[in-house]
């Protein structure tokens, strides 16, 4: 999984989840809307399916799903941190 912002220099923000998971969507939903505010767009990883190529992911994140990462830094999980993730956002 790539680290760090992007190449144009934006936040990265993930959030991985798995199916089925319900505090996943929800948590989809808040990261929208924040993310839209600066002009981004969440990526999404489900840790079950990349565990075929990655199964450090599932292993380090599968049992404390959602969480977001930040510039591929665990910023959250459980809930959207949404006051912290704004102002990380807008630094």
């Amino acid at each position: 999984m790539a680290t760090g912002r992007t190449e144009t220099g934006e936040h990265d923000v993930v959030l991985l989840t798995r199916e089925g998971c319900s505090a996943c969507g929800t948590a989809l939903e808040v990261l929208r809307g924040i993310c839209g505010e600066f002009g981004l767009t969440p990526r999404v990883i489900d840790v079950d399916l990349a565990a075929a190529d990655d199964p450090e992911l599932r292993a380090e994140y599968g049992d404390r799903l959602p969480v977001v990462l930040l510039d591929g830094e665990e910023h959250s999980y459980w809930t959207v941190d949404t006051a912290r993730l704004s102002a990380d956002l807008g630094r």
